[in-house]
């Protein structure tokens, strides 16, 4: 591979740690994201407000902001009137914002840059990406992705988050698409217990990655944080690999109400097990803020603010 190995080597020298969901930080701000282009909408409309969500999670003590590209297709922004040629630009800017915040962040380390790749299923906004199995081949969503991959790559990140992936026929098809692209990525499943979120059991999804060059890093994301816990161990020994795990808050989704329900039950205190278990990247998704990832970035020995 041609990229260069300085991500990797972060890896292997310890613990990353992610950011939190930009999504709960924009809301936060008091941006609307309930149009289907979610997050990626602010791209034309808002960048400053991209740039500031990814600041907070920088000096909240993260050392990865994730793009805000997880929902950015050149399919989505065509079905607003967004052409090829500004949805490309658009899809690099995303990553131009994350290098932003970094440099306003002045953190004295090493920050770094993940391109966010969502499944075929973030563009339908209609909560598939939460079932896959979309009636789609290997080689059709292989179609699908390449094209974005191809200029979230050129844009220059430091890896490619390869996120919310929900089932093996998603994964593979992403496995071919960064063949070739020079940039390292992770892979990662959303899951339900020991099964990925279309039902194929976790050993198998992992190991479709534990030979793939590209891949440096394979777990979940956006699950419960006690689904977590199991599903770090089996991708640290069915791989080899680091980990990459950020899980959600632990609430739920009532889409009736339109509301969040239950307790949080991400706790920063978790993550030690993760780390014991192979975890290399950790972090949060959805319902997850700078406070959490301050916290967890002291659990973990890193750079987060002082505590009180």
């Amino acid at each position: 591979m041609t990229s260069t190995p300085a991500f990797s080597r972060a890896l292997a020298a310890g613990t990353v740690v992610l950011d939190g969901g930009l999504s709960n930080q924009l809301e936060s701000a008091g941006h609307d994201l309930s149009d289907g282009l979610w997050s990626a909408r602010l791209l034309a409309e808002d960048p400053e407000a991209i740039v500031a969500a990814h600041l907070a999670y920088y000096e909240a003590g993260a050392d990865v902001a994730i793009t805000s590209s997880y929902q950015a297709t050149f399919e989505g922004f065509a079905q607003r009137g967004t052409g090829q040629e500004r949805a490309a630009e658009l899809l690099a800017l995303s990553v131009e914002l994350a290098r932003e915040a970094a440099r306003r962040a002045r953190a004295g380390r090493p920050l770094w840059v993940a391109a966010s790749v969502g499944p075929y299923g973030a563009m339908l906004a209609d909560g598939s990406e939460y079932r896959g199995r979309y009636g789609l081949s290997v080689a059709e969503l292989e179609a699908f992705h390449r094209p974005r991959l191809e200029v979230l790559a050129a844009a220059g990140p430091d890896v490619l988050a390869l996120e919310t992936v929900p089932d093996t026929d998603e994964a593979r098809a992403l496995l071919r698409a960064v063949r070739g692209l020079g940039v390292p990525a992770w892979l990662s499943y959303s899951v339900s217990g020991e099964s990925t979120r279309a039902g194929q059991p976790l050993d198998e999804a992992f190991a479709l990655a534990a030979e793939a060059e590209e891949i440096v890093a394979v777990g979940v994301n956006c699950c419960v944080p006690e689904d977590a816990d199991r599903a770090v161990e089996l991708a640290a020994r069915v791989t080899g690999k680091p980990v990459v795990v950020y899980p959600n808050s632990g609430e739920t989704w009532d889409a009736r109400a339109r509301a969040w329900r239950g307790d949080a039950t991400f706790s920063a205190d978790r993550v030690a097990g993760w780390e014991r278990a192979g975890a290399r990247l950790i972090g949060g998704c959805c319902r997850v803020g700078p406070g959490v990832i301050a916290e967890l970035a002291r659990q973990l020995g890193g750079d987060g603010p002082p505590a009180g």
